[in-house]
This record gives C-alpha cells, sequence and structure tokens, in this order.
C-alpha cells in the first residue's frame, strides 16, 4: 500500500467536507486514473448538463435581442398582424409606465424646489428684518462745523489705532 494514490472526500451530516489526498499526487490525477481504468468519462454528463444550459441561454438571449430590435422597429417584417397589435400594445403600456416615471419625478423635483424657495425666502425675511432692527438702533452723528470734521480727521490720522467704523 506504500504506492498507493489515495484521494478521501468526507461529508458530514452537518455539511462539512474533509478530505485527504496523498502528498504525491491531486485530485485531478486520481480521477482521471479511476476514468481511464474503469472506462466511465465522470466529466461527460456534467459537460453536457451545462452544453444543455449554455444552449437554453443562448435561446433566452437570442429572443430578447429579437424583441430589442422588434421594440426599435427593426425586423417586423416576419410579424403577423395580431403579434403586431400585440406589440404596440405592449409599447403604449411601455411608454404610459416611462410618461408616470417622469411625471413623479418632476413632481417631486417640483416640490423640493418650492420646499428651498420657501426657506431661502423666510432667511432673506428674517434677514432683512434683522438689518433694519439694526439700522433703526444705530445713530449716526453729523458734523455741523467744517473745523469740527477736520479736527476729527487729523486726530484719526495722527493715530494710526482708531478706525472709523459706519
Amino acid at each position: 500500500l506504500c504506492d498507493a494514490e489515495v484521494s478521501l472526500i468526507m461529508v458530514s451530516s452537518t455539511g462539512k467536507i474533509h478530505e485527504y489526498i496523498s502528498p504525491s499526487c491531486t485530485h485531478k490525477n486520481v480521477y482521471d486514473q479511476y476514468q481511464q481504468v474503469s472506462g466511465i468519462n465522470i466529466w461527460q454528463p456534467s459537460y453536457e448538463k451545462m452544453q444543455e444550459n449554455l444552449q437554453k441561454l443562448k435561446e433566452i438571449n437570442n429572443k430578447l435581442r429579437k424583441e430589442i430590435r422588434q421594440r426599435n422597429g427593426e425586423d417586423l417584417d416576419e410579424l403577423s398582424f395580431q403579434q403586431l397589435c400585440g406589440l404596440e400594445q405592449n409599447m403604449e403600456k411601455s411608454v404610459e409606465c416611462v410618461r408616470n416615471r417622469k411625471f413623479h419625478v418632476i413632481s417631486s423635483q417640483t416640490d423640493i424646489y418650492k420646499k428651498k424657495l420657501k426657506n431661502q425666502e423666510v432667511t432673506y425675511n428674517s434677514l432683512l428684518r434683522g438689518f433694519e432692527e439694526r439700522d433703526a438702533d444705530c445713530h449716526y452723528a453729523s458734523l455741523d462745523f467744517e473745523d469740527d470734521y477736520q479736527s476729527t480727521i487729523e486726530f484719526a490720522n495722527e493715530n494710526p489705532q482708531i478706525f472709523a467704523f459706519r
């Protein structure tokens, strides 16, 4: 038994897989040797199922592509009158769905912009009231004489720490 190649796969009832393979080989080598000795191709059924699945997917893909072309106005020659009527009804339903979605989006955006506009108006009015209140509290001094004005300018020019503010 020291020359034997062993591959052991165990699946527990909980679904855990445990495996052992001889250090000198791989699972693929063991499967290939099994196929040669027994004459059974273990990959063929799986390959055939994959090919059948591929063919089904190709057919579905071709049908969908044909339907897309027909909805774009191509490949309409082979359709009967009833099929054309059905296609027209489907297109009308699609247009109605798109139109409903468009109106929903437009109305929701309009509502959002109306709320933003109202919020901006409230902010503008509150700022305007704040400025009016501040202007009402300010007292401006007026200079009646040219001499007083001139002395104020000279005082400000001699002392750079004094700033004039409105």
